[in-house]
This record gives C-alpha cells, structure tokens and sequence, in this order.
C-alpha cells in the first residue's frame, strides 16, 4: 500500500473507495482532534469531507462503537449509499 504524509505524520493507505482520498481537501480537515485515533475514515457527502476516527480494537481507548471493526456499520448507517471514502491507518513513529 501507499503512504502519504501529512503534518510529519505518515498514514498508509488501506482502502480508497472510488477514489475518495483527496489528498489535498484531507490536510484542510485533518486536526490535531484526529491524533489519538489508529486510523481515519473521510467520506463525501454533498461535495463535502466527512472525518471520523477509529482504534484499533487492541487500543486501550477503544470501546465496541469506535473501533476499526466497526466501520461497515459506519458505513452502512451513517454514510450516503454508495459513497466515495478511504481509509488511512497511522503509523507507528519511529
């Protein structure tokens, strides 16, 4: 997978959903809010960029709704149908 940078912190790609990951639109969104999170989810409603952060399931902040696996659900529930999204996983800073 690909990795990208952002603000000196490396997320890798996991999955760019009918090519939702917009580079450019997630460094205008991405806060220091989304730091704690293992990995981030952006959709597109409207034209817009959606952000919310998930944990791994073995993060000791994680509880049953903000985990990674989750996100179907997420999905399913709280996105448009069919939407564009991606998925970035932060990784571990050396």
């Amino acid at each position: 997978m690909k990795n990208i940078n952002i603000d000196n912190k490396e997320y890798e790609i996991i999955e760019d959903v009918r090519e939702g990951l917009d580079v450019e639109k997630l460094k205008e969104k991405l806060t220091e809010y989304f730091d704690p999170y293992d990995y981030i989810v952006g959709d597109w409603a409207y034209g817009k960029l959606r952000l919310k952060g998930f944990y791994d399931q073995n993060n000791k902040q994680a509880r049953n709704y903000n985990t990674i696996n989750g996100l179907n659900k997420y999905l399913k529930e709280n996105c448009a149908y069919n939407c564009k999204y991606f998925v970035i996983k932060k990784c571990i800073q050396k």
